[in-house]
């Protein structure tokens, strides 16, 4: 997101082997130790035209990978047995889309986070954890592209509140803005523009700039690993986290 400021392959017929495991056996510890993260390790399904796997065993590793995050709150919690779990399940789920170049059409709209394990957004999640007067609320990418060729807008869209002073559906939003440019198949490069701060009443707008230059320089390489019409996967080029986006109401600002 870069805000800124801050295979196991089974056999073809889909089918796993059966190992029965006699009880007390040394091997029945290892074996649930295994499941869990078999759960979520990649089958390879080929269809019987042999260009494509079915539609069903897609949406199953899309739901396996929602299944994976749902209790992490966003990353904020997630233990390392979790995130190795996640890495495998959106890897997974990567295969089926990669070399497919971008669909600018596809990707214009609002998507909302469900999983990032990127600091500057994970350091805004535990700030709300550890403080009571403040509350983050739903986290959202609003890509603007729809008659574009080669690019677009993109607004990080963070909504947040105080209880007692700002309620959330009073509260503040706010958005960090960029401009983005296709540079390969699925890669594209950000370049930050400004921040912006709506109040109820009140909204701030704050160039990101280079000091003691003109020329904007705040940017970053962000790889768009999966995108299909309900699911966006992306990954920061250089370690700074992967995101799991679903696709949302189209969100004014």
């Amino acid at each position: 997101m870069e805000l800124a400021f801050a295979a196991s392959v089974y056999p073809a017929n889909g089918t796993r082997a059966i190992h029965e495991i006699k009880p007390l056996s040394p091997k029945l510890v290892s074996a649930k130790k295994r499941s869990f993260h078999n759960r979520f390790l990649c089958s390879v399904v080929v269809a019987p035209d042999g260009n494509r796997v079915s539609e069903v065993e897609l949406e199953n590793r899309k739901h396996d990978l929602l299944l994976a995050v749902q209790d992490t709150q966003r990353g904020l919690v997630a233990t390392a047995d979790q995130r190795s779990v996640i890495e495998e399940a959106l890897v997974c789920v990567e295969g089926y889309n990669r070399g497919a170049p971008i669909d600018l059409v596809m990707l214009d709209g609002t998507w909302r986070l469900q999983y990032t394990s990127a600091p500057d957004v994970l350091i805004l999640l535990e700030a709300a954890a550890r403080l009571p007067f403040f509350q983050v609320g739903q986290i959202f990418q609003k890509f603007e592209c729809r008659n574009q060729y080669s690019g677009g807008v993109i607004r990080n869209v963070v909504r947040w509140s105080i209880p007692n002073l700002l309620e959330e559906q009073e509260g503040a939003t706010l958005v960090v803005s960029a401009k983005f440019e296709v540079v390969s198949v699925r890669n594209i490069y950000l370049l930050f523009e400004e921040i912006l701060q709506f109040l109820r009443t009140f909204s701030a707008q704050v160039p990101i700039r280079n000091p003691g230059t003109a020329r904007r320089s705040v940017g970053g390489l962000y790889y768009l690993s999966y995108l299909d019409k309900n699911m966006l996967l992306g990954r920061a080029v250089g370690g700074g986290g992967i995101f799991v986006f679903t696709k949302a109401q189209p969100l004014e600002l």
